[in-house]
């Protein structure tokens, strides 16, 4: 029998619709069916992504406060631990960590609103001239254009422009209102950030060991090695941003004080607070320097400002990128800027904020998983050796338990048979308890005195005979005991 005929009788053994999906998975090539099986899953994780997403931007009012005060927390650390170092309780030295910041962010507020005042007061002449020197420069410029612009057409727009507010006036002071709402929100939200900075400070650990508890027990040292790997990266990450945005706040705060630039102090705070979020903060904040540049000082001081921003720039993306946040975080930029624009897209300045520190967290936490990193780590095998030691114990105990529930089974059994007569084999059925009275026998040693008595009849004696009570029916006593 030759190959073919062997492929038919094959063919003939097989049922039809077994053949029919065969010659199906035959005729779809490989390729396609690995695409397939790769796109339904890349479709049920993208729509988990996106239900969660949905789901945190509905409490957004809680979850917001939480990563603050995890970014704070990570930051304050260093100094939380010092002041423990320093003999204070873990609550007291949390406490006395957020007066600090409290202290700090007021000062630093105060300086910039005093600079504000005194700022907005020199520079209104100034702004004044830089406004009708735009005006005048918009002149020639239109004028080298052959377009004719008068004072009078820009105080017609100027009128144009008041008329549009005043008829859209509704719509301004709701959104004020809603500005006013945002800002309760805000409130709300900075207390609870600050309540919680406190308990991450002091209670950090015991609330991560709390949630890791919740994961199988077999996976904790790994899940639990892999949440500090992510939170020392986070550290490390928001103190290095600290210090590029430290540098990138006196690079463009130190050019515009050379410069002239009005509001200098204000503007280095403004770049500090811009840069937390990479590359475009530090961008859009220098604008501003350049605005104030512009209107103060003209178009020439204005092109300086921009030399200084771009030197600031240059010199971050290009030695403090690459030297220092590499080495602490190891994000490439393109993946930097990626994360930017996708939170900025999914949940506005508050994923642009948030989006790169989620990133180094997520990243560094993988790398630990994907490379087992948790056999080697000393902590997770002792978190290991000590779920093993609970889970003996625990069999231990369920043993114990086991064979207590069995001896009391077997008590209980006991006491059943010993009061119940008939389920006790070792004792009469259904006997009757303490003895007949006198003269009298049972019923059962009446019918075997009978069955004995006629065996030995002839050598009874007549004052031996045995007194045979009469039937139960005729005393009411028995009749009662019956009952």
């Amino acid at each position: 029998m030759n190959t073919v005929e062997k492929l038919e009788l094959l063919e003939e053994d097989v049922p039809p619709r077994m053949a029919e999906e065969q010659r199906i998975q035959d005729d779809v090539p490989w390729g396609v069916r690995i695409a397939a099986a790769w796109s339904w899953r890349v479709i049920v994780i993208l729509a988990f992504i996106g239900v969660l997403i949905w789901l945190l931007s509905h409490v957004s009012l809680l979850l917001i406060p939480l990563l603050v005060a995890a970014l704070l927390a990570t930051l304050l650390r260093p100094l939380h631990n010092l002041f423990v170092k320093l003999k204070f309780p873990r609550v007291l030295a949390a406490i006395t960590t957020l007066i600090v910041l409290i202290g700090f962010v007021t000062g630093l507020l105060w300086l910039v609103g005093q600079q504000l005042v005194q700022g907005f007061t020199e520079m209104a002449s100034q702004v004044t001239e830089g406004l009708f020197e735009l005006v005048t420069l918009a002149e020639e410029t239109a004028a080298g254009f052959g377009i004719q612009i008068s004072a009078d057409q820009i105080n017609q727009g100027l009128e144009e422009g008041l008329t549009y507010l005043q008829d859209n006036s509704d719509a301004i002071l709701g959104g004020a209102m809603t500005i006013g709402s945002t800002a309760g929100s805000l409130f709300i939200g900075m207390v609870l950030a600050l309540f919680t900075l406190i308990f991450f400070l002091a209670d950090g650990r015991k609330i991560w060991d709390f949630l890791v508890f919740f994961a199988p027990g077999k996976h904790r040292p790994a899940i639990h090695g892999a949440g500090r790997r992510g939170w020392t990266a986070l550290g490390s990450y928001m103190r290095v941003q600290v210090f590029v945005a430290g540098v990138d706040a006196v690079g463009i705060g130190v050019g515009a004080a050379i410069l002239g630039v009005p509001l200098a102090l204000p503007v280095a705070v403004l770049v500090f607070l811009g840069s937390f979020v990479p590359v475009v903060g530090a961008v859009v904040t220098g604008a501003v320097a350049i605005i104030l540049a512009l209107v103060a000082n003209g178009l020439v001081n204005a092109l300086l400002m921009v030399g200084v921003v771009l030197l600031v720039q240059q010199i971050e993306s290009n030695i403090l990128q690459p030297i220092v946040m590499g080495k602490a975080v190891r994000l490439h930029p393109l993946a930097v800027i990626l994360a930017v624009t996708a939170g900025t897209t999914l949940l506005g300045i508050v994923g642009a904020l948030f989006a790169v520190p989620v990133l180094a967290f997520v990243n560094r936490a993988a790398q630990y998983l994907v490379k087992e990193e948790w056999r080697a780590d000393p902590e997770a095998k002792a978190m290991e050796r000590l779920e093993k030691e609970e889970a003996i114990k625990r069999a231990a105990q369920k043993e114990q338990q086991e064979a207590e529930e069995q001896a009391s089974l077997a008590n209980i059994t006991r006491r059943l048979k010993e009061t119940i007569p008939g389920l006790n084999p070792d004792r009469p059925a259904f006997g009757r308890r303490g003895g007949a009275p006198a003269g009298t026998v049972t019923r059962t040693e009446t019918q075997s005195g009978v069955s004995t008595g006629e065996a030995t009849h002839s050598d009874a004696q007549p004052d031996e005979s045995v007194t045979i009570a009469e039937e139960d029916h005729s005393r009411p006593e028995d009749e009662g005991r019956r009952e």
